[in-house]
């Protein structure tokens, strides 16, 4: 009596494109979820770098401006060749002087202090920050419609045409953190033309696709790294959880270092 075919025999008997194909489609989700890692953290690093402008460019523009005034300052005291250099130099370098609303953007209005500045003033509660990062309900919708409609899952140019320009639109929405928008796309998606069933590829076919994911993994890897190398990327990392926390941080250094600055300037004055 013949029993069934033992699993030995079952893996003996499958065809080596069939095992092709799994690593192709293991590698396809390994990739899909790299990209997904990478997207993730170039809108922080965007949003974060906004941000970071916003809130301490003009303190930094100050800045310049009172190392100049210092340096031209000194200049005039000491008539030194070597510090009027230095202060042109200085002056070269700086922006326009940053008026008191643009130093202070969001903490004044129209009657003075805006209602956050003065809560902190009198110990109320503060309105929370506006986050730097797409909510966790957006992260949620964006990593589940990558990995529905990410164009590596196509199989014909035309499917994979219709999910690059999917794909834009739900980057777009996530860089905005706009949560309903990405809820729509997430229904269209699911209400729009079902996938493409791949056919069977020739094992030629699936090796070419692994190393063009090879290639494609290679270079998203080049552009994670600048990333995190990027100046930053590197004050992300050091406040993943709270980079709101981080700025304002920053913000209390770069006040004191306006005031010490001040107050040499003050000194030269006399």
């Amino acid at each position: 009596m013949t029993g069934a075919p033992t699993a030995d025999a079952t893996d003996a008997a499958e065809r080596p494109e069939a095992r092709l194909e799994r690593a192709v489609r293991a590698a396809e989700q390994a990739l899909i979820e790299f990209e997904i890692a990478v997207e993730t953290f170039r809108v922080e690093v965007e949003n974060f770098s906004r941000l970071h402008h916003q809130k301490l460019g003009p303190m930094y523009a100050r800045l310049d401006e009172l190392d100049a005034l210092i340096a031209e300052a000194r200049a005039a005291r000491t008539g030194d060749p070597e510090d009027l250099a230095r202060a042109q130099s200085a002056r070269a370098l700086v922006m326009p002087m940053p008026g008191v609303d643009e130093l202070f953007g969001g903490w004044m209005d129209a009657d003075g202090l805006s209602p956050e500045a003065a809560a902190m003033l009198t110990d109320r509660p503060v309105q929370p920050p506006k986050r730097v990062r797409p909510s966790d309900e957006a992260r949620k919708l964006y990593r589940e419609l990558a990995r529905k409609a990410h164009p590596d899952l196509a199989r014909e140019e035309g499917d994979r045409q219709r999910r690059e320009e999917f794909i834009t639109r739900v980057n777009a929405a996530y860089g905005r953190g706009d949560e309903a928008l990405l809820r729509e796309l997430s229904e269209e998606w699911a209400a729009g033309p079902a996938p493409v069933t791949p056919e069977l590829s020739e094992s030629e076919e699936l090796y070419a696709r692994l190393e063009w994911l090879a290639r494609r993994k290679e270079l998203l890897t080049v552009v994670a790294r600048d990333l995190e190398d990027s100046a930053i990327g590197a004050m992300l990392r050091m406040a993943p959880d709270d980079p709101d926390r981080l700025l304002e941080e920053i913000a209390e250094q770069l006040l004191a270092q306006v005031a010490e600055r001040e107050a040499e300037l003050a000194g030269l004055a006399r």
